[in-house]
């Protein structure tokens, strides 16, 4: 393995082998099915294991039936977030409470197979692997939309960021204490975890599996989200944009140029015509080149501002697992845990 420079509380004081980390949201439907299939899973490997459910601010009786559950299922801990923070910002929460020497991250819509969480374990072991990854080999249960804007956005970011970003890998991922311990070392920002792992560079393997239908309710990622999602991912990983338009405003250079010589070879001619169709082509073509490239700089602009101000991603209001109530507005458990520090209460090895 590739080893991390450890903060001192997070040696593993604790004795779990295994978290596996669940972002909820509005998800009352599925957590009956999820508890039926997760559970026995777990308990056949043999191993120590926690569940840590990340709530980010459901509206129904999620955070109700998490609370019935923990009482007959004490390896079950609740993370509840304030607020609606979104799916990436609570898989962070979660990874940053995880106690075990391995997090697996799943969805709680059962469309990743639990039972596939062991044959990660137990590959990660074999072969002294720090990242396993979930990939999808069959996506039959999926819209023909839903596949080919993932056929699309896959191809993309590799072609973008680079072949090292596996294809047909989402958040279904078996990450180890070194990979989690690399995720607390960076600054609390937005973060797109099926590009950020491979960027790291820890050796990786693959599991394949089939992907099923939603065990109940309905999809969290409308078409919308997935629209920002891609955003994200390539405002975050890629200068790419800012290229295209740079060469978007070579292209409209060359066009104009191209005018220019021809309004020349007109009017020498004594061909001179009023040409407002042309004037007014150029005009827009001209405009919608600046606004566009206008609006990649915003964005590039909008994330810094965003760093600078290193507003947290997530607000924790309760954790199961903490001796004590955690500390409102700390979100980003970086390296400096431990001691007294206001960060204990973000969970972690070194905490209770």
């Amino acid at each position: 393995m590739i080893d991390v420079l450890h903060d001192p509380t997070d040696r593993l004081e604790s004795a779990v082998e295994l978290s596996v980390v669940i972002p909820m949201f509005n998800e009352e439907e599925a957590l009956p099915a999820l508890v039926a299939r997760l559970r026995p899973v777990l308990d056949a490997t043999g191993e120590l294991y926690e569940v840590v459910a990340v709530d980010d601010g459901s509206t129904d009786r999620t955070v109700e039936l998490l609370k019935e559950l923990r009482a007959g299922w004490p390896q079950l801990r609740m993370v509840r977030l304030r607020r609606n923070s979104g799916h990436q910002a609570a898989l962070t929460a979660g990874l940053h409470h995880a106690r075990g020497r391995y997090a697996a991250s799943l969805d709680a819509d059962l469309q990743d197979p639990p039972e596939k969480i062991p044959e990660m374990l137990d590959l990660a072991r074999a072969r002294h692997l720090d990242i396993v990854y979930g990939v999808r080999a069959n996506r039959s249960t999926d819209t023909g939309f839903k596949r080919h804007t993932a056929g699309v956005y896959y191809w993309l970011m590799r072609r973008m960021v680079g072949n090292h970003v596996p294809a047909q890998a989402g958040d279904f991922r078996l990450l180890s204490r070194n990979v989690l311990d690399a995720l607390k070392a960076l600054p609390d920002q937005p973060r797109v975890y099926r590009l950020l792992v491979p960027w790291f560079g820890f050796p990786s393997g693959e599991v394949t599996y089939h992907r099923d239908e939603r065990v109940a309710g309905h999809t969290k990622y409308p078409l919308r989200k997935m629209i920002l999602l891609a955003v994200d991912s390539i405002i975050s990983f890629s200068v790419a944009p800012l290229r295209l338009a740079t060469w978007l405003g070579a292209l409209a250079f060359v066009i104009c140029l191209g005018t220019l010589v021809y309004t020349l070879v007109v009017y020498s001619a004594g061909n001179t015509t009023p040409g407002w169709a042309s004037l007014i082509i150029a005009v827009l073509f001209i405009g919608a080149v600046q606004l566009i490239c206008l609006g990649v700089l915003g964005e590039y602009i909008g994330r810094v501002y965003s760093a600078v101000q290193r507003r947290p991603t997530y607000f924790v209001a309760d954790d199961t697992g903490a001796a004590v109530a955690p500390m409102a507005g700390i979100a980003w458990p970086g390296p400096q845990r431990g001691q007294g520090s206001a960060l204990d209460s973000l969970g972690g090895p070194g905490t209770p």
